[in-house]
C-alpha cells in the first residue's frame, strides 16, 4: 500500500495504522497545496478500505483478487466515485446527486468511497448541503475531500472530518520522480508537481535564463544583453514564473538589491505597464546593479 507514491511518509504511517486497527472515519480531508500526491493517496486509501479480502484478515499489501480490487484496478468499481468541479466550482447540484446515490448499499466492496476533488471549490451553499451527510453519514460510507486552501472550507465541515495534513515534495523526493528534471527545474516547482507539463520547454526556458545572468556577471554590454533576452520579451504567459526563478538564483547569490528589482518588474506586469519596456527595466536595473558591484569589488 502506498509503494508507488514518493513522499508524505507519515501521512503513509498514519492510514496504514487507521486500515490495520480498523479505526476508518467516515470523513477525511486530505490538505495541502497542488501537485502533492494527495489524490493518489485517496485512492489507494479509498482500494485498500473497500476491499473485500481486507474482512478476512489479509495483510492489507496482498489483494489484488478480489471482485472490488481487480474493478478498481480497471476504473469500473461502482462503489468508488469521483467528483470533479463542472468548471470553476463545485456545484450544489453535484452534491445533492451524491446524496442521493450515497443511501444506495455498496454492491461489490465493503466501503462505498466518495473523492470530492478540489472541495474548496464548493461555495457556501453547496458546503452546507454536504454537511447534512457529513453529520449523519451511512455507516458504509467514507467521503474524502481533497483540499489545497483550507481556508475556503467553513469550520463546520472541518470539525466533522479527520484532517490529514500534506507536505510539499522535497527536490530529492521529485527527483526520484523523475530523474530527467534538471536541477534548475526542479527548484522552480517549489515541493509540486503541479507545474511539471511540458517539461523539455521549460527546462530549456530555465538553462537561457542561467546564460542570461552569466553574461551579466560577466561584464557583457547592455546591447549584448538586450539581443541575448528574447526570451523574456517573448514569453509573456510564463514571464512571473521566469522572473520567480531569477529569485531563486538571485538568493543564492545573496544578490538582495536584484531581488527587489525582479519584484518591481512583476509588479509593474501585473500593473499591466508595457509589458516590453518592464522588460528594458528589468534588464538595464540588473545590469547596473551587477556592474557598479563589480566595479565596486
Amino acid at each position: 500500500m502506498f509503494k508507488n507514491i514518493v513522499g508524505n511518509e507519515k501521512v503513509k504511517e498514519y492510514l496504514k495504522t487507521s486500515i490495520e486497527t480498523k479505526n476508518i472515519s467516515h470523513s477525511y480531508m486530505f490538505v495541502g497545496k497542488s501537485g502533492i500526491g494527495k489524490k493518489l493517496f485517496a485512492k489507494e486509501f479509498a482500494k485498500t478500505i473497500m476491499c473485500v479480502e481486507r474482512e478476512n484478515n489479509k495483510k492489507i499489501e496482498e489483494c489484488e483478487n478480489c471482485e472490488s480490487c481487480i474493478k478498481f484496478e480497471k476504473g469500473s468499481n461502482p462503489d468508488y466515485i469521483e467528483i470533479f468541479p463542472e468548471g470553476k466550482t463545485l456545484k450544489i447540484d453535484q452534491i445533492r446527486k451524491m446524496q442521493e446515490k450515497i443511501v444506495e448499499k455498496p454492491i461489490i466492496s465493503n466501503k462505498k468511497v466518495y473523492v470530492i476533488d478540489d472541495a474548496d471549490l464548493m461555495n457556501e451553499e453547496s458546503q452546507n448541503c454536504l454537511l447534512k451527510t457529513l453529520e449523519e453519514p451511512p455507516e458504509y460510507a467514507v467521503i474524502i475531500l481533497i483540499v489545497s486552501n483550507e481556508s475556503k472550507i467553513l469550520s463546520t465541515i472541518k470539525s466533522r472530518c479527520i484532517i490529514v495534513k500534506f507536505n510539499a515534495l522535497t527536490e530529492k523526493e521529485i527527483k526520484t520522480i523523475n530523474p530527467n528534471l534538471s536541477e534548475e527545474f526542479v527548484k522552480t516547482l517549489e515541493g509540486s508537481l503541479e507545474n511539471i507539463e511540458n517539461v523539455e520547454e521549460k527546462q530549456n526556458q530555465y538553462r537561457q535564463i542561467n546564460e542570461i545572468v552569466d553574461m551579466i556577471e560577466k561584464k557583457c554590454k547592455l546591447e549584448e544583453l538586450f539581443n541575448k533576452s528574447e526570451l523574456l520579451y517573448s514569453n509573456k504567459d510564463d514571464i512571473i514564473k521566469m522572473l520567480e526563478y531569477l529569485n531563486i538564483i538571485f538568493f543564492e547569490k545573496k544578490w538582495i538589491n536584484l531581488v527587489e528589482i525582479v519584484e518591481k518588474t512583476k509588479q509593474k506586469i501585473i500593473a499591466n505597464n508595457n509589458y516590453d519596456m518592464c522588460i528594458d527595466y528589468l534588464l538595464m536595473h540588473v545590469w547596473e546593479e551587477i556592474n557598479e558591484k563589480n566595479s565596486r569589488s
